[in-house]
């Protein structure tokens, strides 16, 4: 089986305009199943935890039943704070990793915390880790690799995100030369890691085996100039439509690891900008208006993985 062969498609809640597990501007989590499957997808994440139903029986039978699979959860941690925060943290993982093995994925993807807030752009942290934090935050990594692996048998996949610690090309070769690749690898998200500066194709072609997961998005690079020009924080610059706004955001092709992908549609935001509603069959339209979505990604996988098996 090659790379291209592993290629899958689908969606997440965050395509329907969906950050928390509870808002009432929020679609339904039914509707949000219905369109998907509408839609033409077949695979999606979990979301926010709690946004959709957490009884794994439950779930099954609504994934199910509109042929449905999922393949990944969510969580976000705060490691480089030392093990302090080890039991809160792994409370949390807990819970979205029972979910997510029950549901039959293979992938738990891992937002390190913000150092900004994500609503007012207050300052929380010092932007950057000292030498201490980031030999927290790389051995809390692993050690939490070790664990959800353990018990959950899942992967996780560690996500580069603006406005944490983990964005930059440095901060983010700094953290995969310092983590074993048989605990940790990467969830690159191209939209944050161009509004960050990062190159990825070139991180792809550098640290490709470290890829298990990818959201692939992209930048208004006129926007992003000016949000940079303006030193916007990272909220106030997603408000503005200046981020990972994009008509195609594709989840977890794994370069390296062969994991799955997905296309996410439609107007969307991160969740630093609060909700955005997505219109009723936005997303359903826009699957059918662009019915190439495979064939779109497979051509990004680079010439150095095709054949792989």
């Amino acid at each position: 089986m090659s790379a291209l062969d592993r290629i899958r498609v689908g969606s997440a809640p965050d395509s329907w305009g969906v950050w928390f597990p509870d808002d009432p501007r929020q679609v339904p989590w039914e509707r949000f199943l219905d369109e998907v499957a509408e839609a033409g997808y077949s695979w999606i994440e979990l979301g926010p935890y709690g946004y959709l139903p957490t009884d794994p029986a439950r779930l099954t039978d609504e994934v199910a039943r509109r042929d449905l699979k999922v393949s990944a959860g969510t969580v976000f941690t705060g490691l480089h704070r030392g093990p302090s925060v080890w039991e809160s943290t792994w409370e949390h993982v807990s819970q979205v990793a029972a979910l997510t093995q029950a549901m039959g994925a293979r992938h738990l993807v891992v937002i390190p915390s913000f150092w900004r807030d994500d609503k007012t752009a207050e300052i929380l942290e010092p932007p950057e880790l000292t030498h201490e934090q980031w030999a927290h935050l790389t051995k809390g990594m692993e050690r939490l690799g070790h664990e959800v692996k353990e018990a959950y048998g899942l992967d996780i996949v560690v996500h580069p995100h603006a406005d944490t610690h983990l964005d930059t090309e440095d901060h983010v070769e700094h953290f995969l030369d310092s983590t074993d690749s048989e605990l940790v690898n990467l969830c690159l998200d191209t939209g944050h890691y161009a509004y960050c500066g990062g190159d990825s194709v070139k991180l792809i072609e550098t640290y490709g085996e470290r890829i298990g997961y990818l959201h692939l998005k992209q930048v208004d690079p006129a926007i992003l100039a000016d949000v940079v020009a303006k030193e916007m924080p990272f909220g106030p610059a997603v408000q503005r439509g200046g981020d990972v706004r994009t008509a195609l955001r594709c989840t977890g092709v794994g370069a390296g690891a062969g994991g799955r992908a997905e296309a996410r549609r439609g107007t969307v935001r991160d969740r630093r900008a609060g909700h955005v509603p997505v219109r009723t069959g936005q997303a359903a339209a826009d699957r059918r208006t662009h019915p190439q979505v495979p064939a779109v990604l497979r051509s990004l996988i680079p010439r150095s993985l095709r054949g792989r098996s």
